[in-house]
């Protein structure tokens, strides 16, 4: 909250390889935004392979139904970008945003008084700016992105076609939550971590074992039929 009651609330980003940063100081975050600010970035430094979100309701789609895909999901399939939303409450998933978050603050928010919205935006932008500059070898040093299709347009109403990874941690009796539903995994495999492969155009999840010493070994624990129930978006 800015000095008068002037909300503000702030998206960041930042890319897992190259370490490219990103900030959007909004009066609010919503699923609109997000999108606005994911298109605006994607067409200026071209399309990732993955993007990695926490489990939000902005990023995700609301968890009050069972199958919701939401706008930012619905976004990314669309553009062949894969999803992938990190375990709750877990620690080490989230570094790298976390990390930028706290120094976003520390150098942003605390460091200065703003008198308005447009004030801080524009600090912002001036530490990105910077942030940029210093890491400007990482990042020049990234695998490169894919164009930004021209002749493309999001359809919410489009069936979701591609891949959603869900990152879980499975319950005492080796089941993983997701989607609004309680899948079966492994008996064998509780309170364990698992990487949930959703792949809507072959109406499947695959679920894979997960561990944090060895992440290179994940091998295939179970494969469940899933088919996303055919519905209009709402807006």
């Amino acid at each position: 909250m800015i000095r008068g009651g002037i909300h503000v609330e702030v998206l960041n980003g930042i890319s897992l390889h190259g370490g490219l940063p990103v900030s959007w100081p909004k009066s609010k975050i919503t699923a609109k935004t997000v999108v606005q600010a994911l298109l605006e970035h994607w067409r200026r430094h071209g399309l990732p392979d993955y993007a990695q979100f926490d489990n939000d309701p902005v990023f995700q789609g609301t968890h009050h139904h069972p199958d919701a895909i939401g706008r930012v999901t619905r976004l990314c399939l669309s553009l062949n970008v894969i999803p992938v939303f990190t375990p709750p409450r877990e620690t080490g998933f989230q570094a790298a945003i976390e990390n930028f978050n706290g120094r976003w603050q520390a150098k942003v928010w605390a460091r200065f008084t703003h008198a308005s919205r447009r004030a801080l935006q524009s600090r912002s932008a001036k530490f990105i700016t910077a942030s940029r500059r210093r890491a400007a070898a990482r990042i020049d040093a990234a695998p490169p992105r894919r164009p930004f299709p021209v002749d493309w347009k999001l359809d919410l109403q489009a069936t979701p076609q591609g891949c959603i990874i869900f990152l879980r941690r499975t319950d005492d009796k080796g089941q993983a939550s997701l989607l609004g539903h309680v899948f079966p995994v492994d008996t064998h495999w509780p309170h364990r971590l698992v990487r949930a492969e959703v792949d809507l155009s072959e109406n499947r999840i695959r679920f894979y074992a997960l561990r944090r010493r060895n992440p290179a070994y994940q091998p295939l624990l179970k494969e469940v039929h899933y088919e996303f129930p055919p519905r209009r978006f709402h807006e």
